[in-house]
């Protein structure tokens, strides 16, 4: 026995070493070519002497016209180049709403409150088992208007909750950039399910008193994906218009979105969603790019909106007694699944390196042509990416994107905790995410992250960033005073 797995372990590392060895030859084919010929040449050049050197470039017999000709040219492509290339987009900093403690709610306040509202057994235990499987902690916060017994979904209280959770993210991002309101050239705002008028970014402009030409954005009913779909529409404005700032805000109300029905498609909402909000800062202002923690690679969005199972598995209905809420399907996950793979073919060539991208081609004429009860091939996002943002939907989210894309419990460790200490905060999450992995100290310079979003309608969207500077561990943010508890152990079903 020892033996047999003493040869086991041999043959498994003599494997990993012929991985390692294909995928350096593969990833630097060119370089490994070049090299030599170049090498080859230089050595032939030092064998001349002068005089064979001055013949060799008599014998080229180019004139100061051809010279003149062939560096005007050289000057005129790197021109063209250089002013046609994108204008970088800066990730200069951004902050996260931290909710106040009095606006907690734990397990048995939250079912102690759905107990005195619904008086329906099923729907209480129903939401029960939902709770003890969910993956969230003890210290997620609902907006003030969902304490009232019953919740007092009002115009007014949902305007607050908006004030609430858009200003204190802006003025801590203020507070941290120094930013000044006649800086800001672009608004975007995404918030799904609450859009009253004045817009939510009329109401940033009115209490910041930002200029009257700024260009502004008010994204809704795009899901918890959404603030992906900003951060792009912020970089297409920001090609648009040089030696600007843009101000992105994700965020999700929900004071006029609690069910009061017995549905249970539409129950999981009320137990998954916190409140929560981000405020980011891009800048395409090269003097930005000193501070700014990160470049903005890559944005792919992916839409199955075509199809009505897609269209309808997350969907705004009223169910029979007239209770307004947001259904869920049982085929989200698979509907899912389905979204990620359409957005990780387009993301592939992208960010894999081509030892990856060979295999994945390999794999694909081998099952076309010569066996089609090959297994399709994984490529390995962890030679793309350091560190993963994985929306905080649901455990059963991060569960599905942690298996289909063979991820460590490390590489998902900043989106279960998130989905712990905040819940599903929707299309802030990734932000919380992003925070944690900051407050744990392990953002490098030349660190690449890969932020997932999934939305209704039903959309995945990716954003790839990549670290320009070794972040230091902040002293203040939405982690900053339980950072040092994390990561916790999340048993399958917490008993209530």
């Amino acid at each position: 026995m020892p033996s047999a797995l003493g040869s086991g372990f041999a043959g498994s590392v003599r494997l990993k070493y012929v991985k390692l060895g294909y995928q350096y030859l593969v990833n630097h084919f060119l370089t490994l070519l070049l090299v030599p010929v170049m090498a080859a040449t230089a050595l032939e050049l030092a064998r001349l002497g002068p005089g064979e050197l001055l013949a060799l470039w008599r014998a080229l017999d180019l004139d100061l016209v051809h010279i003149l000709c062939s560096a005007f040219l050289v000057v005129f492509v790197a021109t063209v180049y250089f002013m046609s290339r994108p204008r970088p987009v800066f990730l200069v900093d951004y902050c996260c709403y931290k909710p106040s403690p009095s606006f907690r709610v734990p397990f048995t306040t939250f079912m102690e409150h759905i107990k005195l509202i619904s008086n329906n057994d099923k729907s209480l235990r129903f939401q029960t088992r939902i709770l003890e499987r969910s993956g969230l902690g003890e210290e997620t916060c609902l907006p003030p208007a969902n304490h009232y017994i019953p919740p007092n979904p009002s115009m007014e209280a949902s305007r607050a909750e908006a004030q609430l959770v858009i200003f204190n993210a802006i003025d801590d991002l203020v507070r941290r950039t120094g930013l000044k309101p006649k800086d800001i050239d672009i608004l975007v705002v995404n918030c799904s399910l609450f859009s009253p008028t004045p817009s939510l970014s009329a109401m940033i402009i009115n209490k910041y008193k930002l200029r009257s030409n700024i260009r502004s954005f008010n994204l809704s009913g795009m899901g918890c994906s959404a603030g992906l779909i900003s951060i792009d529409l912020a970089r297409d404005m920001l090609q648009v218009h040089p030696n600007s700032n843009a101000l992105v805000i994700s965020t999700e109300i929900i004071t006029p979105n609690f069910y009061h029905g017995s549905r249970r498609d539409m129950l999981l909402p009320n137990c998954l969603f916190r409140m929560g909000a981000a405020a980011i800062l891009l800048s395409n202002r090269r003097r930005e790019a000193r501070r700014a923690k990160y470049r903005l690679v890559h944005v792919v969005r992916t839409h199955k909106g075509a199809d009505d199972r897609a269209y309808r598995c997350v969907y705004e209905e009223e169910d029979d007694e007239g209770h307004s809420g947001i259904s869920l399907s049982k085929e989200l996950m698979a509907i899912a699944g389905e979204a990620l793979k359409s957005n990780i073919t387009t993301m592939g060539p992208l960010v894999l390196p081509m030892s990856e991208q060979l295999l994945f081609f390999f794999r694909l004429v081998g099952r076309k042509v010569i066996n089609s009860k090959w297994k399709p091939y994984i490529p390995d996002f962890k030679l793309a990416f350091e560190h993963f943002c994985i929306h905080a939907g649901g455990r059963a989210v991060i569960d599905e994107l942690q298996k289909n894309l063979e991820l460590s419990p490390r590489h998902v460790e900043a989106s279960r905790m998130t989905l712990h200490r905040f819940g599903n905060t929707s299309s802030s999450s990734l932000w919380y995410e992003l925070a944690y992995i900051e407050a744990k100290g392990r953002m490098r310079k030349g660190d690449r992250v890969w932020q997932i979003g999934f939305g209704s309608g039903f959309k995945c969207n990716s954003a790839v960033w990549k670290c320009l500077r070794t972040v230091k561990t902040p002293t203040d943010g939405p982690w900053d005073d339980c950072i040092q508890r994390y990561p916790v152990h999340i048993p399958e079903v917490v008993k209530l």
